[in-house]
This record gives structure tokens, C-alpha cells and sequence, in this order.
């Protein structure tokens, strides 16, 4: 099964995250299918690229609670969902 989820990029004690598409038995930092967007909580930014999303959610993928709060959250902007804190 396929997971939407966060992934930890940045330097120390500036997390930036990666949202990808996970195999559920690889770790988080393992290899991912495909980059769909990023998150940044210390700016309050965070970039989806919808029809990619969209393509995972079709093929089955299941969004973790925080990618799915985030997308909740989003504003549309053509092909990128845009959010701000």
C-alpha cells in the first residue's frame, strides 16, 4: 500500500519536509515513488502539486492525518495548491 506522508529535509533545528508518495513498508527517509509537494511549518508555507496527488489518490494511496490537515488547508492556484498559516 502507498502513502502520502512527510519527509524530513533541512539542517538541524530547521525542518523542512518533503510530502511523497511512500511504500508503507520502507522507512521515511527510504525511496520514495514521487515528490507531490512541500511543507514548511516554520514559514507556515506548504506547496501540493494537485494532479499528482490526485494520480496517487486514483492508484489507491492513502494520505497520512497531517497531509491530509494540510491539504484541507489549502487555496488553489492552477496546478499548485498554496497554503499559509
Amino acid at each position: 500500500m502507498v502513502k502520502l506522508r512527510l519527509k524530513r529535509c533541512g539542517r538541524k533545528q530547521r525542518a523542512v519536509y518533503r510530502i511523497v508518495a511512500l511504500d508503507v513498508r520502507s522507512r521515511r527517509e527510504g525511496q520514495d515513488l514521487g515528490k507531490v509537494g512541500f511543507y514548511d511549518p516554520k514559514q507556515g508555507q506548504a506547496y501540493l502539486n494537485v494532479p499528482l496527488i490526485l494520480y496517487f489518490l486514483e492508484q489507491g494511496a492513502q494520505p497520512t492525518k497531517i497531509v491530509h490537515d494540510i491539504s484541507k488547508k489549502g487555496e488553489r492556484k492552477g496546478k499548485e495548491l498554496q497554503v499559509n498559516y
